[in-house]
């Protein structure tokens, strides 16, 4: 079988770290990797492919062992939106450069009137 390719170095070494970090975090704990393995739920050859950092690892398995080591809320801040900086600054550039009130339809002739819902409205109608 051969090893998965990553499109960048750059993501290997990341995953490399991560890896390593998993069998430092594992190590602190006096877990084996059978012990990790038995929690998470997959095989020894799965968390050995894991702690060196291999990208064929699925996102299910890196789920459970962080559930294992007790870090379970480490998965959901992965990306959180609130810290994400780059899809912030792009959604402001994506801000139009001016708003512009809704235009009024004119009455066509031969229609009834029908009054308009002002449903934007903030203001509590006067009695």
């Amino acid at each position: 079988m051969s090893a998965k390719t990553i499109p960048s170095l750059r993501a290997g070494a990341e995953l490399s770290k991560l890896g390593n970090d998993i069998a430092i975090a594992r190590k602190r704990r006096r877990f084996t990797q059978q012990r990790l393995a038995e929690g998470a739920g997959a095989h020894v050859a799965t968390i050995r492919r894991l702690e060196k950092g291999d990208p064929g690892v699925s996102l299910g398995v890196l789920a459970m062992v962080l559930m294992t080591l007790g870090e379970s809320d480490r998965i959901a801040n992965l990306l959180d939106i609130a810290k994400d900086d780059v899809g912030l600054v792009l959604s402001v550039n994506d801000l139009p450069q001016r708003i512009r009130p809704k235009r009024q339809r004119k009455a066509v002739a031969g229609s009834q009137d029908v009054p308009e819902r002002h449903s934007d409205r903030s203001e509590p109608e006067a009695f």
